[in-house]
């Protein structure tokens, strides 16, 4: 039996928010750093930053160009 894409969306967004949550911890309980100094500090904060777009961008909907609305800007055409 193969999983839905609604069930990998679900799956996909749990594993996310872990990781989020993950790195959230490890960064609260990170030793007081030297501010722009530390390299593995700043490489924590910037992957939160990606889990975040991530998380992110499964929210979003997503455009796509038809040619009645080759732009997300042209409206719906009405005929």
């Amino acid at each position: 039996m193969t999983d839905s894409f609604e069930d990998r969306m679900v799956a996909a967004r749990a594993e996310l928010t872990m990781a989020q949550r993950l790195i959230q911890r490890e960064i609260t309980s990170y030793p007081a750093p030297i501010a722009g100094c530390d390299v593995q500090f700043n490489s924590l904060l910037a992957e939160r930053q990606r889990i975040s777009g991530a998380l992110r961008s499964l929210e979003e909907a997503v455009f796509v160009p038809t040619p009645r609305t080759p732009v997300p800007t042209a409206g719906i055409e009405s005929r």
